[in-house]
């Protein structure tokens, strides 16, 4: 038994959404971790909208095992996510917080320390990512965001995050809405490290309504932290330069040549169609952003809470 246990209260976070067949197992294995190597910690659960008996498993382990504070956070409805673990996270009070986001526990239980003496030397974010990507789509989002990212961290897949309060209240200055934890994180200026660990790359079925969330959010990320959009549209107005050159050469050498036919029409409504296509491309990319500036600004609630209960065995 480990007699001096660390000081410092951690605040553990988790996103609960139809776990009931595994979240009272995914709790006791937390507890135990936590109760022996720290004298105090509170763990959150946030419960997305979960259509299974997920709370009813949470309130019958902190009724059986539960030494801490835990809480669970009623989602008022499915919100995703991102919502759900700000919702999770603005109520913690731990000089660290540990974000479990993923309830894929293919990793060794002594990471959760190896995180946190990550963080004593000096590192405010300490992710742990696994080695291995099952999803091709996951993997051409990292590599395209962090190809174009707007800062020198990049961001990976992660089983969960340790954040030193000073790197949660300075994400939480730059970013309100924390559209994206992650690359508010990556971009918060503040020191990071990953340690990364071998598992399988089996994944695990992802629904529908989380699915919709996980693309909006990739959207909305690559416009808002990456230079993707902007290049792209560079690329797009180099196109339709090159193609109007082109066409404008071509229409000087049939207007100077001998034979005089009656075939501008062609070249003027291919550059016409090209034209409008290029403009509407470019109307849209717009749009996009403007919708994405609209939602950060003039939204004003990061997300809705139906309850909080705090449940004690002190």
């Amino acid at each position: 038994m480990i007699t001096n246990k660390e000081k410092n209260f951690i605040s553990v976070v988790i996103y609960v959404r139809n776990l009931e067949g595994q979240i009272y197992n995914i709790l006791s294995l937390l507890h135990t971790a936590y109760e022996k190597h720290f004298e105090k910690f509170e763990i959150i659960c946030v419960n997305d909208a979960s259509e299974d008996n997920s709370r009813k498993e949470i309130v019958r382990f902190s009724k059986e095992k539960m030494s801490a504070i835990l809480s669970i956070v009623d989602m008022s409805s499915f919100q995703g996510k991102e919502a759900s673990m700000n919702a999770g996270t603005d109520l913690a009070i731990g000089d660290f917080i540990y974000e479990f986001d993923s309830m894929i526990f293919d990793y060794d239980e002594t990471l959760i320390m190896k995180t946190y003496y990550k963080s004593l030397e000096g590192y405010d974010i300490v992710s742990v990512a696994p080695e291995n990507i099952s999803s091709l789509t996951s993997k051409l989002f990292y590599k395209i965001f962090n190809r174009y990212a707007l800062t020198k961290n990049t961001v990976q897949q992660e089983s969960f995050r340790l954040l030193s309060r000073r790197a949660f209240n300075r994400a939480k200055s730059l970013n309100r809405t924390m559209a994206y934890r992650k690359a508010v994180y990556a971009s918060c200026g503040l020191n990071a490290a990953v340690i990364f660990y071998k598992n399988n790359v089996k994944g695990r079925k992802i629904e529908k309504e989380e699915k919709a969330n996980r693309t909006e959010i990739a959207m909305d990320s690559l416009i808002l932290f990456t230079n993707v959009v902007q290049k792209i549209s560079l690329y797009v107005s180099f196109l339709f330069l090159g193609i109007t050159v082109t066409i404008g050469f071509y229409t000087w050498g049939v207007y100077f040549s001998e034979r005089k036919p009656v075939e501008g029409w062609t070249p003027l409504m291919l550059f016409l169609s090209l034209g409008f296509f290029g403009i509407f491309l470019i109307l849209t990319i717009t749009l996009q952003y403007l919708s994405v500036i609209l939602r950060l600004i003039f939204k004003k609630r990061q997300y809705l809470i139906e309850s909080i209960e705090k449940m004690t065995n002190n």
